[in-house]
């Protein structure tokens, strides 16, 4: 009888743990509102990068990193700068942060890669000199 009243007990513990299963993540990938596509920057310039971040928890911690890569045609990959960050540690749910445009080679197909616990990227613009 102890047996079988245990056997109950633990079956729907069981089924009750199962029913409630773990929260899903929120998974933070704010859409990148600046640069735009066809936006010029200047080497060593400041400039603005912008995301909404309006579907963002207002509780959100997470904090961010913008690199500089850009996107030839042809190809899938998106040359991230890695090693050379724009911008880290800034709130995820600020929606902006400053930046000093690096030295690099002009091109006209840079985009901005904006990371929180997920991804984004901007459209592609120009940097000159």
């Amino acid at each position: 009888m102890f047996s079988n009243k245990f056997a109950t007990i633990f079956t729907a513990l069981v089924a009750a743990a199962a029913a409630v299963g773990a929260a899903p993540a929120d998974v933070i990938a704010p859409p990148v509102t600046a640069p735009k596509a066809g936006d010029l920057w200047t080497v060593g310039s400041k400039q603005v990068v912008t995301w909404d971040a309006s579907s963002i928890p207002s509780n959100t911690t997470e904090t961010g990193v913008a690199f500089l890569g850009f996107l030839e045609d042809g190809s899938d990959d998106e040359h991230i700068d890695t090693k050379n960050p724009l911008a880290t540690g800034f709130p995820i749910t600020s929606g902006s942060v400053t930046v000093t445009v690096p030295d690099v080679t002009p091109r006209d197909d840079y985009i901005v890669v904006l990371v929180g616990d997920s991804g984004d990227v901007s459209g592609k613009f120009t940097i000159t000199n």
